[in-house]
């Protein structure tokens, strides 16, 4: 039997790639970062909201008018007689969780903003009216807060409700220029009554998740 050969072994490994593969390597390992990084953005973005979840077409739109009694006590309010002043107006319900989240921030800030010319508006969203009760004497009524009742849903079928929290924001002409949906804080109403007081229009903004019904 033939007795092995010496092999030469070439300890160098594999051969270095050209300048042009270089930069091959060098783009396609930038477009694999960019792709990556737009789908965290964009599931990060999707990410703990609901996907019912709309913009609402009335931003820029007049708001609407409707008359509504007052959850305690004799009249109504129409919201056509509160131009000149800046609204807020809070949907909301006594079996939406958000809702009892968010309403000592909506308290809070009705009142902290009462001498700058802003007025609060609560539209009970498809609840009885004693039960909306207990809920504000539990939690309290808010100072510079109209609470008002829905009869028919005629108010929130005119915002384009889907459920509730929703607070829409009016500026003094009586335009709406800007919307949260889901709950809302004090310091998210605070900028974005800012934002109004400086003349801009905040726009559409989604806080979380909104409740359709009671139980959902």
């Amino acid at each position: 039997m033939a007795a092995p050969t010496d092999r030469k072994v070439d300890d160098a490994g594999p051969p270095e790639p050209s300048g042009t593969s270089r930069r091959f390597i060098r783009w396609a390992a930038a477009v694999a970062a960019v792709a990556a990084l737009g789908l965290a953005v964009v599931l990060g973005s999707r990410f703990g909201t609901d996907p019912t979840l709309v913009n609402s077409p009335l931003i820029g739109q007049p708001a609407p008018d409707v008359a509504l009694p007052y959850l305690e006590g004799d009249g109504e309010l129409n919201l056509r007689d509160l131009e000149g002043e800046i609204v807020v107006v809070n949907f909301w319900a006594s079996w939406c969780i958000a809702c009892r989240e968010e309403h000592p921030d909506l308290m809070a800030t009705s009142e902290a903003y009462e001498e700058v010319g802003v007025r609060f508006v609560g539209i009970v969203y498809q609840d009885s009216p004693s039960q909306a009760m207990r809920f504000l004497d539990d939690l309290g009524w808010g100072v510079n807060f109209d609470y008002v009742t829905d009869p028919g849903s005629r108010a929130a079928i005119g915002f384009g409700v889907f459920g509730v929290p929703e607070t829409f924001f009016i500026d003094e002409s009586g335009v709406i220029v800007g919307k949260i949906s889901g709950r809302s804080d004090a310091l998210l109403l605070g900028r974005t009554l800012d934002q109004i007081l400086q003349g801009l229009r905040p726009g559409n903004y989604t806080a979380g998740t909104i409740q359709s019904e009671p139980g959902q």
